[in-house]
This record gives structure tokens, sequence and C-alpha cells, in this order.
């Protein structure tokens, strides 16, 4: 069982308008910071091409009117070089489910989820062969977990936790999904499409 002990990731999920994005995005210019698509290609973005496809993110969730020609998405490894360390993170959208009328609504809220591994795989060796451990990764990149707490620690800044009422069978029903939203997405998400079609109310603005 020890072998799991660091697995899993640290994460954090969160909403924010592109403006505010565009801010955290400033705090990876320092990092050497390389933002790959997760194809085949492993395509290379800069930073203005992130804001970019952010931007189409957020802007279709966003929108008064729902657009059927386009389903955007948002998935980067992001790659950083502190001092002589090297590491990176995961970022990627993801949907936030709300029941419908007694079921699951077939669209979905927005967020994205960045993350960073919990543990540092170690290569070892004895008589039964090769094998590996996962050791604490703030032991062994503690430059690049501390820049990871100081990202989520600027999204935190600007965002509280997303409370919204949905449509639960026969009543109205607080939904408290781990995603953090920011007062102005909020604003934004309340006039959209997606909260006209499902009646859904923010909470607590």
């Amino acid at each position: 069982m020890d072998k799991l002990k660091y697995s899993g990731f640290y994460k954090l999920k969160f909403f924010i308008r592109p403006e505010e994005f565009k801010s955290v995005l400033k705090l990876f210019e320092h990092k050497q910071a390389q933002f790959h698509l997760t194809n085949y290609a492993q395509t290379e973005h800069d930073q203005n091409q992130v804001y970019e496809a952010y931007q189409t993110f957020y802007q279709y969730f966003a929108a008064e009117e729902k657009r059927n020609d386009v389903h955007p998405f948002f998935v980067y490894s992001i790659s950083v070089v502190s001092d002589h360390e090297s590491s990176g993170f995961f970022a990627r959208n993801e949907g936030v489910h709300f029941p419908y009328c007694g079921q699951w609504a077939e669209d979905e809220l927005p967020c994205i989820l960045l993350s960073f591994p919990k543990g540092f795989q170690i290569n070892l060796e004895d008589e039964k062969g090769k094998y590996f451990i996962y050791e604490d990764i703030r032991n062994y990149k503690p430059l690049t977990y501390s820049f990871f707490d100081e990202i989520t620690g600027s999204i935190k800044k600007m965002t509280k936790p997303l409370r919204f009422s949905a449509h639960d069978a026969d009543a109205m029903k607080e939904q408290k999904p781990s995603v953090r939203i920011s007062h102005d997405a909020i604003h934004d998400l309340s006039k959209s499409w997606i909260f006209s079609k499902y009646g859904l109310v923010i909470n607590g603005k």
C-alpha cells in the first residue's frame, strides 16, 4: 500500500473571465513555460494562442445563444523550468454535471481543471528486478510545487466556490461542485444560454 501513498494529483477547478485568465498566464512568463496541445504532434502554442483558445472556450459558454457549429475544448500539458528543476502541469476543460427534472442535464457547466502530480517516480532495483516507488513531489520538485501553489493561490484570490440551484425532480436544489468562479464570470454565466435553457439560479451573488 505504501506505493500508493503519493498517487493522485493536486487539483484546482475554476472558471474565470479571459482577462482574468490572462493575468494568470503572466505568472508563467518567467518560468520558461511551454504549452503543448495533447495531440499526436504535441503542437506548441505561445501564450497568445493559449489565451485565444481559452477565450473561445469561455465565450461559447458565456454566450446568450448556443452555437452548434463549434464545441470548444481546452487541453494543454504545461512544462515549466525553475532553476535546475523541470516539471509540468496539466490543464483541461471539464464539465460540471447538474440535475434537470429528475435526471442529468444533457449539457454541463464549464470549468478548467489544473492539476499537478503528488508523486515523484523513483526507479529502483533489488534482487527481484526493477521497480519504482512514488515519493512526495514536494521534496523533489519544491520550486515547481511552490509555483503551482502560487498559481492556484492567485486564482483562489479572484474566485469563490460556485453555488447554484437546479431543477431536481420536483424542487430547486442547491449544487455545490468543487469549482471556483470569479464574480465577473458568475455575471456572464447567469445570462448565458445554458442558464436560460435549464432555469439555473446563481446562489449568493
